[in-house]
């Protein structure tokens, strides 16, 4: 019988590369984390049933899980206090992350205004999106005051480049120098990766000096507007997976839940990309 695929745990994605940009591999296995080295991205609930905990081999950031919390619920049920007691304690037990995004209000339509898309119901927020964008600064005002000693991540809302800069205001009247944030994550953008309209809002954010974080991005969004990016995160390997047959010798299903399919992903999609394109996909260097 044949051996399952089995990549090295530590893959070379930490070597220096001139203005690279930090690719986390998104997943919900949380013990992936004593499993390898390369970037990984997942969301703080996965760790509140936690009585066992890996100390992570390699870097990590965390995600509020703002959109399951809005598009199940329409509010935030978790209070800032209670998110910030949960970080803390991913943070003692698990190792220092390189951030953790705040507790933001999303801005797609399905978010906004509920219904069914794409298979999945949203119970909707019926608010509007200047709401929205008022209650993520309240919101990292909050959390920042609760917690100035973590590093959390203040995320920018919007749907268009005008409401993004009015977001940006916002902030800024609130004293909030975002250019000297070392992350700032882009919101809302993940299902406009890929166009026309997602690359023009991604440049006219990253024209005021943002290091930015696009969350849930894929290939084309990366080959597109990449080099404009610190970080972005990617679950795209999983969907990969559960369309195709289980890499060989392994005996699920398929390999959507595959740390060795995702690491197998992973390189692939730094080797697709063209060559001057490469060095966007790889970790930089740990400070």
């Amino acid at each position: 019988m044949a051996q399952p695929t089995i990549l090295p745990r530590a893959l070379p994605a930490r070597a220096p590369a001139a203005n690279g940009m930090r690719f986390y591999l998104t997943t919900h296995k949380r013990h992936w984390l004593r499993l390898t080295d390369v970037p990984l991205f997942l969301k703080s609930e996965h760790f509140d049933r936690a009585t066992k905990w890996d100390e992570a081999q390699g870097p990590y950031a965390i995600d509020s899980g703002g959109f399951m919390e809005l598009k199940n619920k329409g509010t935030w049920t978790r209070p800032p206090r209670k998110y910030v007691d949960d970080l803390r304690r991913i943070w003692e037990h698990v190792g220092p992350y390189d951030w953790a995004a705040q507790q933001d209000w999303m801005c797609e339509d399905a978010i906004i205004h509920g219904g069914t898309f794409g298979g999945q119901h949203f119970v909707g927020t019926h608010l509007s999106i200047a709401e929205h964008q008022r209650r993520t600064v309240a919101n990292f005002l909050e959390l920042r005051s609760l917690a100035p000693d973590l590093r959390i991540a203040p995320v920018l809302q919007g749907r268009s480049i005008p409401e993004y800069e009015r977001c940006v205001e916002l902030y800024e009247k609130a004293g909030v120098d975002l250019r000297r944030e070392p992350v700032v994550g882009l919101g809302s953008v993940c299902r406009l990766q890929s166009t026309r309209e997602g690359a023009a809002i991604v440049t006219a954010m990253a024209s005021h000096g943002f290091k930015l974080h696009g969350f849930g991005f894929k290939i084309l969004g990366l080959e597109r507007v990449g080099h404009l990016l610190a970080s972005a995160d990617s679950a795209a390997w999983s969907s990969h997976a559960r369309r195709r047959p289980p890499l060989s010798g392994h005996t699920h299903k398929n390999c959507a839940n595959c740390i060795d399919y995702a690491l197998n992903w992973r390189e692939r999609v730094i080797r697709a990309i063209p060559t001057h394109r490469q060095t966007l996909l790889t970790d930089r260097s740990a400070a």
